[in-house]
């Protein structure tokens, strides 16, 4: 075989690996917490870590693998992905897992940030359309299949083996790509950004780190307010930083181009909606309704599979109607799946989320091939892997920020819900706020047999009750954040911007 094909398999079983860590983890966090008896937060951070680790490191890496080498470095981020996979299932506690999840985005970054440009290097300009496009379908394949995959290794193997599985992977990807996958020219002239790194990364997590322990903390605290002030801070000295650095991490100058902007925000409110909501959907289908983890991720398949199938359909219809449209239509479909979703009573069952799981499918599959057209189709090719790059970024810090900020809300909500419910109940001092912590993570059941038997049922109907009305809180706002991008993508994302039609009108 050819080594331009090694070099699309090591890439796409590359890619596989570290997307399905996205997916597959949602199901098996119940199982994580009761293992490790973690709390909300830590629940939280086991997807926020791995988010945080592949948007710090996504742009530098590429910086990275232009001094160093493409294949090196490739081959690298295998090795840190593999060596955390393996940390991350024999963990033993919640910070150990967490840190373990961080190191694993950090591989993860430098495993995405070259694999296209592997594929770039190796196929000449009349086929890498063909091979992208199979690398494409590979991440539309790992995103469809995550759930169910999660949910049959957690039921059956353990919540450890989601973990295990990278190391045999992995190590077949390595040596595959040592030994079949040559090495691609070197820039000597790259640099690594280290201030933009160090700024955008502890702004990043700065923000993140507010926003989860904002609520425990209080808002008003002098951890909170000083976080937040030194995310601020930090991204202010990131753009000043950019602006002023030959070769910057982050472009700013691309922001000029109004459809570049409407492609990075349709990227952060997608995630920040929908992909951050699975993580809620998901306690309240396995912890409030009691399925098992598989269960679970069976559930999950009509917006997997829609996403799935529409995607093709969408990439093609996108040559001859304006990306604007798909853009702006697919979340607004995804808004209004969310507002479809919300409504859940207590006595329903998972069907009640069904007609928002369809609706919500579609408009995933209507946004992804035409961001991505939109992502790099309004810059130079010269610059093309940059911008998408930054879009790739924007994705994982919508995830980020998108869990922390709803976590806040919903777990003030639930608290708030249970206090009021249980004003008059014989709790002991502090008896609320520890049941508030348990019911947001899906323990409402072992919150209430933790309750004084005269008040037990009363507890385990106003948690549950609790749950369900913060549920449904966080999923309005989720659809107003897909809503506003939405607009912004219609009104933003103009046909005028494209490289292609510029030349064309040129011409």
């Amino acid at each position: 075989m050819a080594p331009k094909w090694w070099t699309l398999l090591a890439s796409c079983l590359a890619t596989f690996m570290l997307l399905l860590d996205v997916t597959v983890v949602n199901v098996a966090l119940p199982d994580i917490r009761a293992d490790l008896r973690g709390t909300f937060t830590d629940m939280q951070w086991v997807v926020d870590a791995y988010a945080l680790g592949l948007a710090a490191l996504l742009l530098a890496s590429g910086s990275l693998a232009d001094l160093l080498g493409r294949r090196l470095v490739f081959v690298a981020g295998i090795g840190v992905f593999v060596a955390s996979s393996l940390v991350c299932g024999l963990a033993d506690s919640p910070t150990m897992l967490n840190i373990a999840r961080a190191a694993q985005g950090v591989g993860g970054a430098m495993m995405f940030a070259t694999s296209l440009a592997l594929i770039a290097q190796e196929f000449p300009p009349n086929e890498r359309g063909t091979a992208i496009g199979l690398w494409g379908a590979t991440t539309g394949f790992a995103v469809a299949v995550g759930p169910v995959v999660g949910g049959l290794i957690t039921e059956h193997l353990g919540w450890e083996w989601i973990f295990f599985v990278n190391v045999p992977v992995g190590l077949l990807t390595a040596a595959m790509t040592l030994g079949r996958v040559p090495e691609g020219e070197r820039d000597t002239s790259a640099r690594i950004d280290w201030a933009g790194l160090v700024t955008f990364s502890g702004a990043l997590f700065c923000l993140v780190l507010a926003l989860i322990r904002g609520n425990d903390e209080g808002w008003g605290s002098p951890l909170i307010v000083g976080l937040l002030v030194a995310s601020v801070v930090l991204l202010a000295a990131f753009v000043a930083t950019e602006l002023r650095t030959e070769g910057p991490m982050l472009d700013l100058h691309l922001f000029r181009i109004p459809a570049f902007t409407g492609a990075q925000i349709t990227a952060f409110a997608l995630h920040a909606s929908m992909f951050a909501m699975f993580l809620y959907i998901v306690i309240y289908i396995q912890s409030i309704l009691g399925y098992s983890p598989l269960e679970a991720g069976v559930r999950f398949l009509p917006i997997s599979v829609l996403s799935f199938v529409v995607a093709p359909v969408a990439g093609k219809l996108v040559e001859r109607l304006p990306v604007r449209a798909f853009l702006g239509a697919g979340l607004v479909l995804v808004g209004i799946g969310l507002v479809l979703m919300s409504g859940i009573d207590p006595d329903d069952d998972w069907t009640t989320l069904l007609p928002g799981f369809i609706v919500s499918g579609i408009g995933i599959g209507c946004v992804n091939p035409p961001l991505a057209t939109a992502a790099i189709g309004v810059v130079e090719p010269r610059v093309s892997g940059a911008a998408s790059g930054i879009n790739s970024t924007f994705r994982q810090v919508g995830i980020a920020t998108g869990i922390a900020a709803l976590g806040a809300i919903f777990q003030a909500r639930v608290t708030d819900k249970l206090t009021d419910a249980l004003a008059n109940a014989p709790l002991p001092p502090g008896a609320r706020d520890r049941l508030g912590e348990a019911v947001v993570g899906g323990g409402t059941q072992a919150a209430a047999r933790a309750a004084p038997p005269e008040v037990r049922d009363a507890v385990a109907q106003a948690a549950e009750r609790a749950f369900i009305d913060g549920l449904n809180e966080i999923l309005i706002v989720a659809a107003v954040v897909a809503f506003t991008g939405g607009v912004l993508a219609f009104a933003l994302v103009r046909s005028r911007d494209f490289v292609a039609r510029q030349m064309a009108a040129a011409a």
